[in-house]
């Protein structure tokens, strides 16, 4: 889709391949570089992390490229445009509104692969380094029907022996 994109709206192509295989390899030796001072739960920890931070930015950028797209067709299709003037064509030699919307979906499109290639790197890299699979955290099974305070006065009493 990204060479589609790029090869259609004349806009420089992604290298994902580079992208992916450079962030992988930047993960790997950030890696490295924190083995000495991390034990492997730390690690992983913060790989998760890493790599969550990576896969949110890739998620939130897809999301705004499908809402980009959906904005341009929008702007394109002239019985859905509420905007009537668009129904003719622009000034000769400048571009129309609905022109404009589909280049700016093109670029965020763009941009929304490289972001996926990003990820995919930091996730193949994550699973090198701590030897699993990278899944979404997921908070442990915490009773959050009781309130901090709740939870503190309990402690606190379990503190008198009781």
């Amino acid at each position: 889709m990204a060479d589609n994109l790029a090869r259609t709206f004349a806009l420089d192509g992604v290298d994902m391949t580079a992208i992916r295989e450079a962030m992988e390899q930047h993960v790997i030796q950030t890696a490295e570089v924190l083995q000495g001072a991390l034990n492997e739960r730390a690690m992983a920890m913060h790989l998760q992390r890493i790599v969550g931070a990576y896969v949110g930015s890739a998620y939130g950028a897809g999301s705004f490229y499908t809402q980009k797209v959906t904005v341009a067709r929008d702007e394109t299709t002239k019985i859905a445009n509420d905007h009537r003037d668009e129904d003719r064509d622009g000034v000769l030699g400048f571009e129309s509104k609905a022109a404009r919307a589909r280049q700016f979906a093109a670029e965020m499109g763009l941009q929304a692969a490289a972001l996926l290639a990003a990820a995919d790197g930091a996730v193949h890299a994550y699973e090198h380094v701590v030897g699993e699979a990278w899944k979404p955290y997921q908070s442990s099974g915490t009773d959050s029907s009781r309130t901090v305070t709740r939870r503190a006065a309990t402690e606190e009493m379990a503190a008198f022996g009781g």
